[in-house]
């Protein structure tokens, strides 16, 4: 077998269907496999994956075991040469893993590949590469000083900033969201650290997969959507668990003295802090007009009585995908499609094509009776029922 793919989910019942989905469709040419792990979600997530996902390899746990030891269950029932740590609050495009692969494939060093991330908006996140967070690295990031210098190498490390969004590359960290690497690799550096519960993690297995004399990659020619914080509602909680995540990988790697000791503890006070008001202070938008695209005039009738205002439609003809360039949208329109006849990797180009500029976007899986998406990187995404 070629490629385990291993989602941990935690009570994200929709975004996961929408994940699955997005994955099978990139499945469909590769010998592979999908292993989904639960964290013992209430939301019905283990209910809809029985039903609709009937081929998908699930595993239920009893607790909510963590991120790292969640996915270290997964990957040990995984067959495959190859495997995909994967958010369940992700999209992929079809093409996605038979290029991952194929890049794979051409590496003699290979540690992790890591791809291209945006958030529900169109936007890049920067945290899709990264460098090692020294002291120093660390230090940049918390005063701000990666924002003023970023074309310094002095400053410019934490998230790799010498290489463009759009360009391929080593790089020393990249995020737990998308980790491809070989099963065998991962199995040698001893999977995730357990004894982290969550957020440090990955740059952990990235950092150790380095002083393997392995090289870890960022590849651009995928783009993957990250709606970020599905799991995480930032509370007191959350706080207190990336301040430990960060005191771990510190403490774990590195010899620091009391006063960068005391520093990097205010420093993750205050960004943690940041992080949690970020999450709550954030404001709807409200849509002034909606448009679907779709092959299904109907659909927008439906959609109509469900939002209460009137639907433009724009039909979208699979055999003719539609010029993209030659559409006008207004500011404060939210874009539906219909993933029915807009493929995921259409709707993610959709979204990089149309970022920043007041346009909000949400999908609707094929075969469901939801609208999903999300409009800001530090909030919650948003389900809405057609049924």
């Amino acid at each position: 077998m070629q490629l385990s793919v291993i989602i941990l989910n935690y009570n994200v019942r929709y975004f996961l269907e929408l994940c699955v989905l997005s994955v099978e469709s990139a499945l469909q040419n590769i010998d592979s496999e999908i292993i989904v792990v639960d964290n013992d979600s209430s939301d019905g997530s283990c209910q809809m994956l029985q039903s609709r996902f009937p081929n998908v390899k699930l595993i239920q746990n009893k607790e909510n075991l963590g991120f790292p030891k969640g996915n270290n269950i997964g990957v040990s029932q995984a067959q495959g040469e190859y495997i995909c740590i994967l958010n369940p609050d992700t999209v992929v495009a079809e093409d996605t893993f038979e290029k991952v692969l194929t890049f794979a494939k051409n590496q003699k060093d290979l540690g992790i590949i890591g791809v291209k991330l945006i958030d529900g908006t169109g936007n890049f996140l920067p945290e899709s590469k990264r460098g090692v967070p020294t002291p120093w690295v660390a230090f940049t990031k918390v005063s701000g000083l990666y924002k003023l210098f970023p074309k310094t190498n002095s400053f410019n490390k934490y998230y790799a900033q010498h290489l463009a969004d759009n360009e391929n590359g080593k790089v020393d960290i990249l995020v737990g969201a998308f980790m491809f690497l070989k099963r065998e690799l991962y199995q040698e550096a001893g999977g995730f650290d357990e004894n982290c519960f969550m957020y440090s993690d990955d740059i952990d297995l990235s950092y150790r997969i380095l002083q393997k004399g392995k090289s870890n990659y960022y590849f651009h020619q995928t783009t993957v959507i990250h709606y970020k914080g599905e799991s995480t509602v930032k509370d007191g909680t959350y706080m207190k668990r990336f301040q430990d995540a960060m005191e771990f990988f510190y403490k774990k790697h590195f010899k620091v003295s009391v006063f960068f000791s005391a520093f990097m503890k205010i420093g993750i006070v205050f960004f943690s802090l940041a992080k949690t008001v970020q999450g709550k202070s954030m404001v709807k938008s409200i849509s002034k007009s909606y448009l679907l695209l779709s092959a299904t005039y109907e659909l927008a009738k439906i959609i109509a009585l469900v939002v209460q205002k009137k639907v433009d439609f724009l039909e979208w003809k699979t055999e003719k995908t539609v010029n993209l360039s030659s559409i006008s949208i207004e500011k404060n329109t939210q874009v539906i499609l219909d993933n029915e006849f807009v493929s995921f990797k259409d709707c993610i180009f959709i979204l990089e094509v149309y970022r920043n500029k007041g346009i909000t976007f949400r999908i609707i899986p094929k075969n469901s009776g939801f609208i999903i998406g999300s409009d800001s990187n530090s909030d919650r995404g948003e389900v809405v029922k057609m049924m």
